[in-house]
């Protein structure tokens, strides 16, 4: 293979795995970070920390293969995604199936140096992330399955940390399911006209004119099992003062979504970010003195 072809496809993969576009990886890495400190109680392991670090960009990039391999016939004819390697007919259905195999293997050779109840964690987690692309297909409520997968590196960063899965571990996990079918319900619905035309569900034409409503709704519920969270765990002021500062941002999305203008409602997906930032750092921060 030369220099020109191996560089071709290289980037080929780079954009398979939405290396490119990393707000998948940080949405995903925020919660396992929740999780890895409030079970270090502020002092985490640092060999941990990294292993997960890792691993959960390697299973979002695994995550999004198998997504684009999912959606192949499909994402051709959405705007947002007709620029994606299969859509663009640059990538096999093979190459893309042995990348996300590989890159499962890799993040399965990390957790090696874990322990068992980690291990067997494992299972449901890689079973769930590649089946959720095929959920689009029947299930109403594909971001609620997407929740799932999205928080299953909570109750894993817990069984490594401290060899157990507490009541806050689970609950911190239905408080992320939440925030994830709000933030993906907004993703959702900058595809909403072109997903009605091929027949794909999904959370946001489920609830139909109650869209907006519905993502608030997920939103409160989320803070509500955050504050839930502060008070067992005890944590300090500035967590409190961090879902201050996140319902703040978490009401700004109100704003940017009412119109579903598509651009705008991107805009507000993104801005995800900043609240998982916001409160990991209250995190962090809350249990400075604990």
């Amino acid at each position: 293979m030369n220099t020109a072809l191996l560089k071709d496809r290289c980037q080929v993969y780079w954009q398979l795995m939405r290396m490119d576009k990393p707000i998948g990886s940080l949405l995903l890495l925020w919660p396992t970070l929740w999780g890895l400190w409030l079970a270090g109680q502020g002092q985490p392991d640092p060999l941990i920390v990294v292993i997960f670090t890792i691993g959960t960009i390697l299973m979002r990039s695994a995550g999004c293969v198998i997504n684009d391999y999912a959606d192949r016939h499909y994402d051709a004819h959405v705007e947002r995604t007709r620029s994606r390697p299969f859509a663009r007919g640059v990538v096999s259905s093979k190459e893309a199936l042995l990348l996300a195999a590989s890159l499962v293997l890799l993040a399965a050779l990390l957790i090696l140096p874990l322990n068992h109840l980690t291990w067997l964690l494992s299972i449901p987690a890689v079973l769930i992330a590649a089946s959720y692309p095929f959920t689009k297909r029947f299930f109403p409520m594909p971001q609620a399955y997407l929740g799932v997968a999205f928080s299953f590196g909570i109750p894993m960063a817990f069984a490594a940390q401290t060899g157990d899965v507490p009541l806050v571990a689970w609950v911190l996990l239905l408080a992320n399911l939440c925030w994830t079918v709000a933030y993906d319900t907004i993703y959702a619905l900058c595809d909403k006209p072109d997903d009605l035309k091929i027949g794909i569900k999904t959370s946001a034409i489920t609830l139909g004119a109650y869209d907006v409503r519905g993502v608030m709704i997920f939103h409160g519920v989320f803070l509500l099992f955050m504050l839930f969270i502060g008070l067992y765990s005890q944590l300090l002021w500035p967590y409190f003062l961090s879902l201050l500062v996140a319902t703040v941002l978490i009401g700004k999305q109100y704003f940017d979504i009412r119109k579903r203008e598509r651009a705008a409602c991107f805009k507000a997906f993104l801005d995800n970010n900043y609240v998982g930032a916001t409160i990991f750092a209250g995190i962090f921060c809350g249990l400075l003195s604990v």
